[in-house]
């Protein structure tokens, strides 16, 4: 049996990129498995909600396989992929010719899909479910998508994998958070990944600015890659507030020392777009209390594994309410990130991962 693999790969700047290494070396150990052939007895193609899965979605369609849903909201890789028109019909042939006036509507103020909720609530999976042999999610929300789109669509629900990074040494990390100007003895609570509007920055850096003043002995490290310009813009000043750090996009190896600096991370997602976070699983897998927001897309972390934080109105009162917690309570924040590691190592290991998708390979192979 030959696996043909589609995916986004290293050096490419993103996180389905490094996912896909790491299970395709793993998948490699199982059998045959080659990056992007002419033919193959079975195709596991990953898509993402951005144009670097272009390609990779028009070949799922004309020759189909399993696809791997890295978002299950792919609105808005439609949206910047179609002409107007083409959009329109393809929305409609989502939700029905009936629809076509949202759609229309849609795209009118598609300038600000990235933080209204319409946009994350049409998904647009239908024709990219319906032609898979099987789709492979990563939790029930997007399994829930995938069937309200494609009732009779085979779904594999399989953990996001875990990969054991090779770690920093404590004096490694302890130069690093001197470099950057991490204040020694701080309580450093870390945002990581492309910033969007859906990561909730805003929220986190005002609750932050309320936390510092209380609490001096804290940190904000915001590090990676604006995807939207007025998000840059409007944020620019809290960015400069007492006790924020910021970084750029991070290469892997100082991404594992930023990982290990901070105490906590922040890692907030609303409007959901069915992901499950590579950053949260990453942090949580290394002993690090992860908060998130409360949604289906994380209902398999144990209760205590976590830090919950509700969305909506409440969320900034909930996001302080828990900071507060962790940096005022002894030990809470280690024995939360020592719950989480475990979980992780239990029920998300590469190895583990990789027979899973073995399995759905074999399983949906000619």
């Amino acid at each position: 049996m030959t696996v043909g693999f589609y995916s986004p790969l290293p050096p490419a700047r993103t996180g389905v990129a490094d996912y896909s290494a790491a299970l395709l070396g793993a998948l490699q150990r199982h059998g045959h498995v080659e990056v992007a052939p002419a033919r193959c007895d079975v195709a596991l193609y990953h898509l993402g909600n951005n144009q670097m899965h272009g390609a990779i979605y028009e070949r799922a369609l004309k020759y189909p396989g399993i696809v791997v849903l890295h978002d299950a909201v792919l609105h808005h890789f439609l949206l910047g992929r179609l002409e107007r028109d083409a959009y329109v019909a393809e929305f409609a042939h989502n939700y029905g010719e009936w629809n076509r006036g949202l759609a229309a509507e849609l795209w009118q103020s598609r300038a600000g899909s990235g933080s209204d909720a319409r946009y994350f609530q049409f998904p647009m999976l239908k024709r990219a479910a319906e032609r898979a042999r099987a789709i492979v999610v990563h939790n029930p929300a997007a399994a829930r998508a995938v069937r309200k789109h494609a009732a009779s669509a085979r779904i594999a629900e399989i953990p996001f994998l875990f990969e054991e990074p090779d770690l920093p040494t404590p004096g490694e990390t302890a130069r690093f958070r001197q470099a950057i100007g991490l204040p020694a003895g701080a309580f450093v609570f870390g945002v990581f990944g492309f910033l969007r509007e859906s990561k909730r920055l805003v929220t986190i850096l005002e609750t932050f600015q309320r936390l510092h003043t209380d609490r001096p002995a804290t940190a904000l490290l915001v590090a990676g890659s604006f995807v939207s310009r007025d998000l840059e813009r409007g944020v620019e000043p809290l960015l400069h507030a007492p006790g924020v750090v910021r970084l750029p996009y991070l290469a892997p190896r100082d991404f594992w020392l930023a990982a290990t600096a901070v105490d906590a991370c922040i890692n907030l997602r609303y409007p959901a777009a069915g992901e499950t976070s590579a950053i949260a699983i990453q942090l949580m897998g290394i002993g690090k209390p992860v908060l998130l927001t409360e949604s289906e897309e994380c209902a398999g972390f144990p209760e205590d594994a976590c830090v919950r934080i509700a969305p909506g109105p409440q969320e900034a009162e909930s996001l302080w309410r828990h900071m507060v917690l962790l940096t005022s309570v002894p030990g809470v924040a280690g024995a939360i990130g020592r719950l989480g590691a475990s979980h992780v190592r239990e029920q998300h290991s590469l190895e583990q991962v990789a027979q899973q998708y073995w399995n759905t390979l074999c399983a949906h192979c000619g």
